[in-house]
């Protein structure tokens, strides 16, 4: 059995809190800066940000979280940066708690767990500016606790140099933890991020992990921050240099059509989307990946 590593857990969700304002700053300051190019003449777009419960069933508080969505900016037409805090029993919603609990071990005799976690998705105005999503989180049990979560470019119309870009920013990050660690995370995100019902990937890929634990905390907590922090160098150049190209209206169907791919795949395969809405945290907060508008042909 693990301790209940209070401290670990504390600092775990005060570094998704860090990581939350530091993005979000970011992404206001890139809406006040875009002054030229399409949308410029619009409002600068601010997050609106809004407390989530999680509640147990016998009423009692079970966590929660703040949602931080911005709408109709210059440069996002719609974005979330979510943090949340949740604990309690896992499953204990009758209709979900074989679900909830599977694959997990230890949990049939003591299902108590804690999570926290950082969650994003980026729907940009401009169809030259790729979308994107990414997640770090800590999960605890009595019997176990790991981290998982990455980062991946989703873009419409693709641009081999931003991908390079992107990957090579991760694998910056990720190179003191060892060598052979990128390589391994890409591969699972190309695994991972992959739509089996349409035979393709649903973007260009980053990085991806699961159940990270190696019995050294320090370390895989330190590694998680690094695919945190490998975010904003990563993506930001790429939002500066496409924000300002002009586009006609067939980029902007294929950025719709894009977004109906994006939301199939979290609606019928995202781990995160699944267990979200499996242990009854806020609905709007767990669909905030869903884009504003999409298309199907």
């Amino acid at each position: 059995m693990t301790a209940e590593m209070k401290d670990e857990k504390a600092r775990a969700a005060a570094w998704f809190r860090t990581l939350r304002d530091e993005i979000v700053a970011a992404f206001e300051a890139l809406e006040a800066s875009h002054d030229t190019g399409p949308f410029s003449d619009q409002a600068p777009g601010r997050f609106e940000v809004s407390e989530t419960k999680r509640t147990a069933d016998d009423g009692s508080d079970a966590g929660g979280g703040l949602m931080s969505v911005m709408r109709g900016g210059r440069v996002f037409e719609k974005v979330g940066v979510n943090i949340s805090e949740v604990y309690g029993t896992l499953g204990e919603r009758a209709q979900n708690a074989m679900a909830a609990r599977k694959g997990i071990p230890g949990m049939k005799d003591d299902p108590r767990f804690w999570a926290s976690g950082i969650s994003l998705v980026a729907h940009m105005q401009n169809p030259h500016v790729p979308a994107v999503h990414m997640n770090t989180r800590m999960f605890w049990t009595p019997h176990a606790w790991w981290f998982g979560g990455g980062s991946d470019l989703n873009p419409c119309i693709e641009y081999a140099e931003d991908t390079a870009h992107f990957h090579a920013q991760q694998k910056k990050h990720l190179d003191p933890h060892g060598a052979d660690l990128y390589p391994r995370l890409k591969e699972w995100a190309d695994e991972y991020f992959y739509i089996p019902h349409r035979h393709r990937a649903r973007g260009v890929g980053g990085i991806f992990m699961d159940d990270r634990c190696t019995g050294d905390w320090e370390a895989d907590f330190a590694l998680t921050q690094d695919i945190g922090r490998a975010f904003l160098p990563a993506y930001l150049p790429l939002v500066e240099k496409r924000r300002v190209q002009p586009f006609d209206d067939k980029d902007k169907e294929a950025q719709l059509v894009h977004r109906g791919l994006y939301a199939e795949y979290n609606l019928v395969y995202d781990r995160g989307t699944k267990f979200g809405l499996e242990t009854g945290h806020d609905a709007n907060a767990v669909l905030m990946s869903l884009p504003p508008l999409a298309k199907w042909v």
